[in-house]
């Protein structure tokens, strides 16, 4: 009989209903994130990342339709929808236009958004649980490396946010980033 508790219990999804940030493992680093409609939650990540609101942020989700409700799907074509799909469930994050509905608080001074459709069972599950996608971005303090275990949140963030307990994908690097509309690459995974 398997007694293992899975890591994505009622405690995280309390943590994200009550606008606190969390960190969870990805596919190459721990993530930091929060409920993206929650405009006090990603204000407090970004204070504890001590990261500017200008630069916008990524949504990370278990399907494509998770993210409908921030981006503009009818600015893609056929095309550029299936280059995205070919990609996912994945480690790219591809920047769409966003909503005019979008919040800034994610967006930045931006008008896309940065998505990506994970395919790291932890973060998958817990999408699936909360019912939507999550703000995504390196759990680490400006400055410092990215973390890659539980231990490395917990010494960098000293116990001060809820962690997902797993371990991260085999990746070396972050996602890729790249331009949904023209394919140009952002960040290299």
């Amino acid at each position: 009989m398997n007694n293992e508790v899975s890591p994505v219990n009622n405690t995280i999804i309390e943590a994200l209903q009550n606008n606190q940030v969390i960190a969870y493992p990805t596919e190459a680093v721990f993530g930091v994130g929060c409920d993206p409609d929650s405009e006090s939650a990603v204000m407090a990540l970004l204070e504890l990342k001590q990261r500017a609101i200008e630069k916008g942020l990524i949504l990370i989700a278990d399907n494509y339709e998770q993210l409908k409700p921030y981006i503009d799907d009818n600015a893609l074509t056929q095309e550029q929808r299936e280059r995205m799909f070919a990609s996912w469930p994945g480690p790219i994050t591809w920047v769409i236009p966003a909503k005019s509905t979008t919040p800034k608080w994610l967006t930045g001074r931006f008008s896309s958004l940065a998505v990506r459709v994970t395919d790291h069972p932890i973060v998958k599950a817990l999408c699936v649980a909360y019912g939507k996608p999550l703000v995504s971005t390196s759990a680490n303090l400006s400055g410092l490396p990215p973390c890659r275990s539980v231990e490395e949140v917990q010494e960098q963030f000293r116990n001060r946010i809820a962690i997902v307990n797993g371990e991260v994908g085999g990746r070396k690097n972050p996602s890729e980033i790249r331009d949904a509309l023209t394919g140009e690459l952002y960040r290299q995974g």
